[in-house]
C-alpha cells in the first residue's frame, strides 16, 4: 500500500475537544528529540515539574506527567492507590463519572456511586452524607464534564475528606486552564488532566500531581523491577498494583533523583507539555479564565440568538463549553456533516441519555478568541436558516458583540 502524504483539512475545532492546538506548541512538538538520560532532557523533565506546580497551584513535589491520553492519568492515579476491596465514592453526573466507576472497579474497589441529573451538579451535603455513610478510602469526582458542560464546585470537598480521612481525587483535564483550579487550597490529594482542551496541545500526556499523603498511601506498594533491583532498594508491604505501566510509585522513581528506569519518557509529547505550562503561565491563569469567560460568554449569548435553548444549570457551565438543545425538526448530525464539509467547522454531538438531543461547542484554548466565536455562529446560522430552522438572521452575531462591547 502507498500512502499519501499527510493532508488533513483546515478544520476549526469547536467542539468540546480536542481542539487547535497552539501554533507554539506545534511548534515545539517537532524540535529534535534527545536521550532520556541526556543532563538536558533530565532538566527538561525539572522544569515540566516545576511549570506544574505552578498550572496546579500546589507545592505538591511529585507533580509529573504520565505518558498517555487524559485516561492514562486517571487510571494511573486510581490503580496506584486502590487496593482489592476498598471502598471508593464516585459521584456521577456525566459520562466520565461513569469512566471513573469503571476503572476504579477494575483495580478492584468496591465502588459507591451517587448521582444527580445530567445537567445538575451535586451540592457539598449530599457528598458528605454519602462520604460518612460509605467511609471510603477515595473520593473520585470529575470537575468539568465536557459531557454534560457543566462544572462541579470542589471548594468545600477537600475539608469533608480530611474530615473522614479520605482521599480527594478530581479529574480536571476538561476544565483547568479555563476555570478556577486550587490544588492545594481545596486540599486535594490527587489531579490528572490532560493538555487537549483549556491547555492548547493535543492529546497524548497527562500531567499529575499528588500530595504527600497520597504519595505515602501508595508507596507502601512499592517495589522495583527485578531487572534493575540494587541491594540498596526496599520492598513496599502492600499488594502489587496490578499495572506496570501506571505503576505510580516506579514512576515517581524515574521523575526522582535516582531516575531508576521504567519507560522512555515520550520526548516530543513533554516539549508540548512544557510549552503548554509556558504559554499558560506567560498568559496568567487569571487571564486565561477571563478569555475563557468573554469568550464562552459570547458563544453562549450567539447560541441563544439562533433561538436555541441551552442545555443545563447555567450557574454551573464550564466557561469553555456550551451545550445546545437540537431544535425540533432539524437533524443534528446533518447540520454537523454541513458545518464540517461546507465551513471546515467541526461541533460536538454528546453521549449516553443526551445523545442527538444536544449539540456542544467549545471555545477553549488556541480556540477561544473572538473571530472563532464569530465564523462559528455565522455558519451554524446558515446551516440552520436552510435546514427551516426560525431564527432572525444576524442576531447570534450581534448578540456575540454585544458581549465583546459590555467587555471591552
Amino acid at each position: 500500500m502507498q500512502a499519501e502524504r499527510l493532508n488533513p483539512p483546515p478544520r476549526l475545532l469547536m467542539g468540546p475537544g480536542p481542539i487547535n492546538c497552539y501554533p507554539r506548541v506545534l511548534s515545539a512538538m517537532s524540535t529534535q528529540l534527545i536521550g532520556q538520560y541526556d543532563p538536558v532532557m533530565t532538566g527538561y523533565m525539572n522544569q515540566v515539574m516545576a511549570l506544574y506546580r505552578d498550572v496546579f497551584k500546589t507545592k505538591n513535589q511529585s507533580t509529573l506527567l504520565i505518558d498517555g491520553t487524559s485516561r492514562a492519568g486517571i487510571e494511573a492515579v486510581l490503580v496506584s492507590c486502590i487496593e482489592p476491596g476498598d471502598k471508593v465514592l464516585v459521584p456521577i453526573f456525566g459520562r466520565f463519572g461513569h469512566l471513573l466507576k469503571e476503572i476504579a472497579q477494575r483495580a478492584g474497589a468496591e465502588v459507591h456511586t451517587i448521582e444527580v441529573e445530567w445537567g445538575q451538579v451535586f451540592q457539598p451535603e449530599q457528598v458528605e452524607q454519602a462520604v460518612a455513610k460509605i467511609r471510603p478510602k477515595v473520593l473520585a469526582m470529575v470537575q468539568g464534564d465536557t459531557s454534560t458542560t457543566m462544572l462541579q464546585p470542589l471548594e468545600h470537598m477537600g475539608e469533608i475528606c480530611q474530615k473522614y480521612d479520605v482521599l480527594f481525587y478530581s479529574d480536571a483535564t476538561a476544565s483547568i486552564g479555563g476555570n478556577p483550579f486550587e490544588t492545594d487550597k481545596w486540599q486535594l490529594d490527587a489531579v490528572s488532566v490532560g493538555l487537549q482542551k483549556c491547555l492548547g496541545g493535543p492529546s497524548g500526556s497527562a500531567p499529575i500531581t499528588l500530595s504527600e499523603r497520597y504519595v505515602e498511601t501508595v508507596r507502601k506498594r512499592h517495589h522495583v523491577e527485578a531487572g534493575i533491583k540494587a541491594a540498596h532498594h526496599s520492598e513496599g508491604q502492600g499488594s502489587r498494583i496490578r499495572s506496570n505501566y501506571f505503576d505510580i510509585p516506579m514512576i515517581l522513581d524515574y521523575w526522582g533523583d535516582e531516575r531508576l528506569n521504567h519507560h522512555t519518557e515520550a520526548t516530543s509529547m513533554l516539549y508540548c507539555a512544557r510549552e503548554c505550562a509556558i504559554n499558560l503561565l506567560e498568559e496568567g491563569i487569571d487571564n486565561s479564565i477571563a478569555r475563557h469567560q468573554l469568550h464562552g460568554d459570547a458563544m453562549l449569548a450567539g447560541v441563544q440568538g439562533l433561538n436555541l435553548t441551552p442545555f443545563g444549570d447555567l450557574q454551573h457551565k464550564m466557561t469553555n463549553v456550551v451545550g445546545v438543545y437540537i431544535p425540533d425538526g432539524v437533524n443534528g448530525d446533518q447540520i454537523r456533516q454541513q458545518m464540517l464539509e461546507d465551513f471546515n467547522i467541526e461541533i460536538g454531538t454528546s453521549f449516553g441519555p443526551l445523545h442527538g438531543k444536544i449539540w456542544r461547542i467549545g471555545t477553549m484554548g488556541y480556540n477561544a478568541r473572538k473571530d472563532a466565536v464569530l465564523t462559528t455562529l455565522q455558519s451554524l446560522e446558515t446551516c440552520l436558516r436552510q435546514a427551516g430552522h426560525k431564527l432572525s438572521p444576524g442576531s447570534a452575531v450581534d448578540n456575540a458583540y454585544e458581549v465583546y462591547r459590555a467587555n471591552a
